[in-house]
């Protein structure tokens, strides 16, 4: 089978523009890995399309979430040589692959779906022009950088949603109950020293000691999914999922819910390893989206319920919303007393500090202000990539 356009010598193109679509995807890419991508691709040659992948495969894909991504791209973009071929300019029009449209996964339907530029009434482009580079300028960048989640339309959001995913969220560590061998610490580790010594004939040449792991603060989100925070809610989603699945491993603890009407529990969907597959178990999770808040109620079903998840008061509580509560005020601050007495820090995380002369003057917002320890904003990409400074800075105090 022919791949790409490869006998009249434009594979390393075809390359190339490959690792520009597995990018648009969401894919860790990088000059290096194309470049060795060509090598493989000299190697394994193109006599075996099978092949041919799992040598691409093996040096493009360093994360097990993205292999999926990666063989429904392959099988689309190497379907068609003269799509392939237009695919290089940047703009990637829609291929036809094996896997159906309807079926693909949203990040490989983004990556193959042509841009359109980001004003509201762009017109779409047929299929197979090719008129716009799809890597955005720096201005357009800034742009996006500083626009508020809830003015962008459509295009914009989806481009925002990925470039979110790649935002960090350096939560900071604390010293853990568990411990492992150092040179520091109160007690030695025995076992360490004693089998050291036997290499050495019984001399005691080193006394290793046991210190305690340092690890990320346990984490608590709560989420704001009414219609108020509808435009913020899925975004800021995708973002705690991305931001969070390196940093957070058997050992640390995270917990995140949804709450509307009701208390709803995110944390089996927050264990898949896709972003889209979190998505799509939260959006079947929740059924009180787009509706009111009660985030009192919200709050009495997690003491009821889901008390072990604030772990022996030194959890980091993250509050999602805009405070327009519409339970009673007295109830609301009840149930704050309790969170800020199990847990190390409660943060409000407010997107409506995007207005400059905003006043928490509403009855559940003016709760949340006198009992939350912090209040940040994350209204932009800004603001998120501001948020681990500004948690570090809260907690320090």
């Amino acid at each position: 089978m022919q791949l790409g356009d490869a006998r009249r010598g434009k594979l390393a193109g075809n390359i190339t523009g490959f690792g520009r679509v597995l990018r648009r995807a969401g894919v860790r890419m990088d000059s290096a890995r194309i470049a060795l991508a060509q090598q493989a691709a000299q190697i394994v040659g193109i006599d075996s399309k099978e092949d041919f992948g799992a040598a691409l495969e093996a040096v493009l894909v360093s994360r097990e979430q993205d292999r999926i991504v990666f063989r429904e791209l392959f099988d689309a973009y190497f379907r068609d040589p003269e799509v392939a071929n237009k695919l290089l300019a940047q703009l990637l029009p829609s291929a036809e692959g094996k896997a159906e449209p309807s079926k693909r996964r949203p990040r490989v339907r983004e990556a193959l779906s042509p841009q359109r530029g980001l004003g509201k009434n762009a017109a779409p482009k047929p299929d197979k022009e090719v008129d716009f580079d799809a890597a955005m300028t720096a201005s357009e960048l800034q742009v996006l950088k500083h626009a508020d989640f809830s003015t962008l339309g459509a295009t914009e959001y989806h481009l925002v949603q990925r470039l979110a995913r790649d935002v960090a969220l350096p939560v900071p560590r604390v010293s853990g109950r568990r411990t492992r061998p150092g040179w520091r610490g109160p007690r030695l580790h025995w076992a360490g020293v004693m089998q050291r010594a036997a290499r050495t004939g019984g001399e005691l040449l080193e006394l290793r000691r046991l210190q305690r792991r340092d690890e990320p603060l346990p984490l608590l989100v709560l989420v704001d999914v009414s219609g108020s925070m509808e435009r913020y809610a899925r975004l800021l989603l995708a973002f705690l999922h991305a931001a969070t699945r390196d940093l957070y491993g058997r050992r640390a603890r995270l917990d995140v819910f949804a709450f509307g009407t009701h208390l709803t529990d995110l944390t089996p969907a927050f264990r898949l390893a896709d972003t889209d597959d979190m998505l799509t178990a939260a959006s079947a999770a929740i059924d009180d989206f787009a509706g009111g808040t009660r985030l009192g109620d919200s709050l009495a079903t997690l003491r009821l319920l889901h008390a072990r998840r604030l772990v022996g008061g030194r959890s980091l509580v993250l509050l999602i919303t805009d405070g327009l509560d519409t339970g009673e005020p007295e109830a609301l601050s009840r149930e704050l007393d309790w969170v800020r007495l199990h847990s190390r820090r409660l943060l409000w995380l407010n997107p409506l500090l995007r207005f400059s002369g905003y006043a928490p003057v509403a009855r559940g917002a003016a709760v949340l202000h006198r009992q939350a320890h912090g209040m940040l904003a994350v209204h932009n990409l800004s603001k998120l990539q501001d948020l681990a400074a500004s948690l570090a800075e809260v907690i320090k105090h």
